[in-house]
């Protein structure tokens, strides 16, 4: 789907008739609007430009179903080919390091008889919350835990059941319930969590299935993404689009328009 080269120079594609003209307008254009617009080959072989954010629900089944048989063609070649556009520009993708020292994370629990889900401990915790702490003990699951997990890596977590793996992710990303009590430090880029919002820089994908049944998968992630919108993402683009056209680069087609169409605002 995609051609060999997917970077070429002003005027170096293989049909310079038809692409030359097309491409030259989206250069021309600024870098705002060349971030919606994108070449558009339709069935018919034709191209034009188009604002990927206003295309036709045909058109856009188009480009999903292309990205997907390229996906599950070559997904490591996709990649690939993205990163060198990147590079070609010398421009980096965000960084980002996490460290944790000493990290602890105690919680209060009831034990033996106690701690059985029975109507009348039910009773007694709800008083408990209302009128005092009652008899809980601090339970530690995580205790003085350091390490540093390295940007452009992947980190696979080990452990048995009940060891603090969840525990653990939910600390590094902000996201422990406040029953638990945390001790020590962890930082992002050297940014503690009270310093910005780790909810927009990490996430957590709980093993509890809470997508809509009725809606496919495709459906689901397309949701998804709209929900999010683009963020610092588009950033990137903006800065990627105007290097580009700088040093008079021609993108590769469907390359741009699926860059393009999955950061659409």
């Amino acid at each position: 789907m995609f051609p060999s080269n997917t970077l070429c120079d002003g005027g170096a594609s293989g049909d310079e008739e038809e692409e030359g003209p097309v491409m030259a307008a989206l250069q021309r254009s600024p870098t705002y609007d060349r971030a919606r617009t994108a070449v558009y080959r339709n069935t018919a072989g034709e191209l034009a430009l188009v604002d990927v954010g206003r295309i036709g629900s045909d058109e856009q089944k188009q480009v999903l179903d292309k990205l997907v048989a390229a996906v599950n063609e070559d997904m490591e070649g996709i990649l690939r080919r993205v990163r060198q556009r990147f590079d070609v520009v010398g421009l980096e993708f965000p960084k980002v390091e996490v460290r944790f020292e000493n990290l602890k994370v105690d919680a209060l629990v009831h034990v033996g008889s106690r701690a059985l889900p029975t109507v009348p401990n039910f009773i007694f915790d709800m008083t408990e919350f209302r009128i005092f702490s009652g008899g809980r003990r601090k339970l530690p699951i995580l205790n003085n835990i350091n390490g540093i997990i390295r940007p452009s890596r992947l980190t696979l977590l080990l452990g048995p059941p009940s060891s603090g793996k969840t525990t653990f992710l939910l600390a590094l990303a902000g996201r422990l319930a406040p029953s638990l009590q945390m001790s020590g430090t962890v930082t992002y880029n050297g940014r503690s969590l009270e310093e910005f919002t780790p909810q927009r820089t990490s996430a957590y994908a709980s093993q509890q299935d809470l997508h809509i049944s009725e809606m496919t998968v495709r459906e689901v992630l397309e949701f998804a993404g709209s929900c999010q919108g683009a963020g610092f993402k588009h950033e990137i683009l903006m800065e990627l689009l105007r290097r580009e056209k700088i040093a008079d680069i021609y993108p590769d087609q469907e390359l741009d328009i699926f860059i393009k169409f999955l950061l659409r605002q």
